[in-house]
């Protein structure tokens, strides 16, 4: 059955009295036959590709009859979405070609790689990237006998495709994505292919509400076409199962306007979805133009296509008597025994010679000049566009001077800050220089994490209807908060893939349902790096910061600190991991980070009150190196240390500074190093990171045979795993989260962890052998003091004055006036939800 309503995509009214949409062309009248015979040809040559690249070793143009040896002896691919892909891309080039179009797609379907690959070989673009792989019979060859194969292409539409912003393995990224590039990029249309498999999942399934923060005035537009081809690997998905009345609903009240195609004879589908892709570009140059001409007033009703095939049509229909094209057979490959069986290898011919290759290629194995004349020009075409390999479009960020932004710090110490506070004043001012290509995504945490001063520059982004009661929204915010991780991390991807540059912040905890996207991106960064065509972009910036150990008040579901260690297994030279100790240190870590390009740059740090450590001048230096001895805190010259007290982490550094202070105020002659890790790289071996240090810088920080007890932000395992293999590694005694948490106070959520201060005194003193018969007193009064502040806390419900009060004295005397040091950078507090 066929079908077009050319009723459903009426257009929410802008603002002024915009022109209305041209109405739909008749189905039978949106193509003249001879363009529309032209189109299903190219078509045809796209599928005859397709398949070839499935099947064939050898025999491009089949100029012989097929043989066993011209089969692959491994059949890998998948066959059921790729035809739909492609017929969606020949209407693509049709209407870049009539309307002048700036236009990318995104293939969400996970293996529509060889329709990719196929489509850009017939543009040229291809070839012009992958010289080998030329438009002759050679070239197509090659194109077959890489695809899927040792050495080769994955069947993925991966970094190596040009055209290409989105891999496709882990389905769920393809629209927000395409949101993400068409952020800021007036002129852009995003044509967004959505599988019906693909869209069962969650990141999918939120990715519809971001028309609500599409601003038709400055940013571009994204058209979702949604392929209904029925069918997963083996069951039937979700969207193709329920009822039109149902179908047109949902995704009217997601606010797109749908138009239907549907359809199983090619003619007839060719000219209903050229009628629905022209009536879908009409509506969005109507929304544009009024919203550029009048000024945003009310989010308008955008245009989607849901295009509904056979899955793996123009495929065999029947093969051994059970029915293929159009069931969830077609999903891979569809004949799977051709080089066993003589029949189904007659079968493939018959259906390779069915796309007629003598008529759309020419003898040399060229694309035919009809099929040519479908190809847009220079750099309209889908694998020339520019703005599917932004670095090509980059601009560095005009970033200001951080030493306006310092703390002043007296001495270590001395102040109380809340370390993001200043950051946020820095993040303001990059708003202010950077007005088109910078934006800041976060689930609606960007004021609780003190990040607010951005709000001076610019607003939450919102294109829905606004309320007096609202606190900085508006349609032309550039602060993207929306309560899904996926969205926040996908729509920065996308808008980084296309030039731009960005950071997303996070509670630490939450930060961890994307850590598939962040395993993702690095694996396209580091196929990126392989093609050296590919410019490199802005680096995704993730600042965790509402995390585990100040998280007392929330509880246990909001204490995670799990993110980094999935980072760290990506590949070495992508990821960098960052925890600075102080809000001066957070500045010359971000500042580096938005300088950087092609890495993953995850920097946590709280957004609690906290002391202290650095000036400018020495967090620069320190953070330049990743790793550090402090000389303030450290007694060992000229004898060395009796142990090495390291640390990584805010927290961990203000517990271990206590130890060092304690230690040295109960044990005199005690000799401590204390060495603060900034950059977590800088621990690993120099043959393993480039950041890493060679053995003798290490135990320059380090001496052999000096017991360490290392306090993690993270879990222990992680830092054990990183100075694995270095000379007494079992010297490094680590303490970090050990999943125990609850709603208490903040040391209260320390020593259920037993990273607290006099936990890791005791440790220490255990491991200074040197002193141990004279330091058992000492263990006694330091277990002492924990018995206190359970039973302080229990009753109190608040931790000790002498906790709270604390700060860092060079004498080692208890200060004298136990009260709160003053807070020159405090922001507001908030009761975190």
């Amino acid at each position: 059955m066929f079908t077009f309503d050319a009723t459903l995509s009426t257009m929410v009214e802008t603002t002024g009295t915009p022109p209305p949409p041209s109405p739909a062309p008749a189905a039978s009248g949106a193509l003249s036959p001879e363009l529309r015979d032209r189109v299903h040809r190219y078509w045809m040559a796209a599928n005859y590709l397709t398949v070839g690249q499935i099947y064939l070793l050898a025999n491009p143009l089949l100029r012989e009859p097929l043989s066993r040896d011209h089969i692959k002896p491994r059949l890998l691919g998948h066959w059921g979405t790729s035809v739909g892909l492609n017929f969606i891309y020949a209407h693509l080039n049709r209407l870049i070609i009539e309307r002048d179009v700036n236009m990318i797609s995104i293939i969400g379907p996970g293996h529509g790689g060889p329709a990719g690959n196929a489509n850009a070989w017939l543009e040229g673009g291809y070839a012009e990237i992958h010289h080998p792989v030329t438009q002759d019979e050679a070239g197509m060859r090659l194109l077959f006998r890489q695809f899927s194969t040792p050495g080769g292409v994955p069947s993925h539409c991966g970094a190596h495709l040009p055209g290409s912003i989105n891999e496709g393995g882990e389905l769920g990224y393809s629209l927000v994505h395409a949101f993400g590039a068409a952020f800021d990029n007036p002129d852009l249309v995003v044509a967004c292919i959505v599988g019906d498999g693909e869209a069962e999942t969650a990141p999918l399934e939120g990715s519809w509400k971001s028309t609500k923060f599409l601003n038709p005035v400055r940013d571009g537009a994204v058209l979702p076409i949604l392929h209904l081809n029925g069918y997963k690997i083996s069951g039937p998905t979700v969207l193709a199962r329920i009822s039109e009345e149902e179908l047109q609903s949902l995704f009217r009240g997601h606010g797109y306007a749908p138009l239907l195609v549907e359809g199983d004879d090619p003619l007839r589908v060719h000219e209903a979805f050229a009628a629905a892709l022209n009536q879908s570009y009409e509506t969005i140059l109507a929304i544009q133009k009024a919203a550029r001409r009048d000024g945003f007033s009310k989010r308008p009703q955008w245009p989607m296509i849901i295009l509904r095939t056979p899955k793996g049509w123009t495929g065999p229909s029947v093969v051994d008597g059970v029915p293929i094209s159009g069931t969830f057979r077609a999903h891979q490959v569809p004949l799977a025994t051709v080089r066993e069986n003589p029949e189904h290898l007659a079968l493939l011919e018959a259906w390779l010679r069915g796309y007629h290759p003598e008529q759309v290629f020419e003898a040399d194995g060229s694309p035919s000049p009809e099929l040519t004349a479908l190809v847009p020009a220079g750099a309209r075409r889908l694998s020339a566009n520019p703005h599917a390999n932004g670095g090509r479009l980059l601009t560095a960020l005009d970033l200001p001077a951080l030493a306006d932004y310092a703390l002043d710090i007296p001495g270590p110490g001395q102040v109380v800050a809340e370390a993001p506070v200043k950051l946020g004043e820095f993040l303001r001012d990059i708003f202010r220089l950077n007005a088109h290509n910078f934006r800041l995504f976060c689930p609606d945490e960007t004021a609780s994490n003190r990040l607010g001063a951005v709000f001076e520059a610019t607003n939450r982004a919102s294109v829905a209807e606004e309320v007096s009661i609202d606190d900085h929204v508006s349609p032309d915010g550039r602060v993207m908060e929306v309560l899904s991780e996926h969205c926040c991390q996908g729509w920065l991807e996308g808008y980084l893939l296309t030039g731009r540059h960005g950071l997303w912040s996070s509670y630490e905890s939450f930060a961890q349902i994307t850590d598939s996207m962040l395993t993702q991106h690095a694996k396209w960064l580091k196929e990126c790096m392989a093609q050296p065509w590919r410019q490199p972009i802005a680096s995704l910036n993730v600042f965790l910061t509402s995390h585990a150990w100040r998280q007392d008040h929330n509880g246990y579901s909001h204490q995670a600190p799990g993110y980094v260690d999935n980072a760290l297994a990506q590949k070495n030279k992508i990821v960098r991991i960052y925890f600075p100790p102080d809000g001066n240190c957070l500045l010359e870590v971000m500042d580096d980070c938005l300088r950087s390009r092609n890495r993953i740059n995850v920097i946590t740090c709280g957004k609690q009150p906290q002391l202290q450590w650095l000036t400018m001048a020495e967090a620069r230096e320190h953070c330049s190196r990743g790793i550090g001895i402090w000389p303030f805190a450290s007694n060992d010259d000229p004898h060395g240390p009796d142990v090495v007290l390291a640390c990584a982490g805010d927290v961990p550094t203000v517990e271990t500074l206590a130890a060092v202070w304690l230690l040295r105020k109960h044990v005199p002659t005690i000799r401590l190093r204390l060495v603060n890790v900034v950059d977590l790289g800088t621990l690993m071996r120099a043959d393993v990171d480039p950041r890493g240090l060679d053995d003798m810088a290490f135990e320059e920080l380090f001496p052999k045979n000096v017991p360490v007890v290392f306090v993690h932000h993270g879990y222990g395992s992680t830092v054990r795993n990183l100075v694995q293999g270095r000379p007494g590694d079992d010297r490094f005694h680590v303490r970090g989260y050990m999943n125990e948490g609850t709603t208490t106070t903040p040391f209260d959520m320390v020593v259920l962890n037993q990273i607290d201060r006099f936990h890791i005194a005791m440790d220490v003193l255990r491991r200074a052998t040197r002193l141990r018969a004279q330091t058992a007193d000492i263990v006694d009064l330091f277990q002492h003091k924990l018995i206190t502040h359970e039973a302080y806390t229990r009753t109190h419900l608040t931790d000790l004055p002498e906790i709270e009060n604390w700060h860092w004295t060079a004498d080692f005397k208890d200060p004298e006036t136990p009260a709160p040091l003053a807070h020159p950078a405090r922001g507001l507090f908030f009761t975190d939800s």
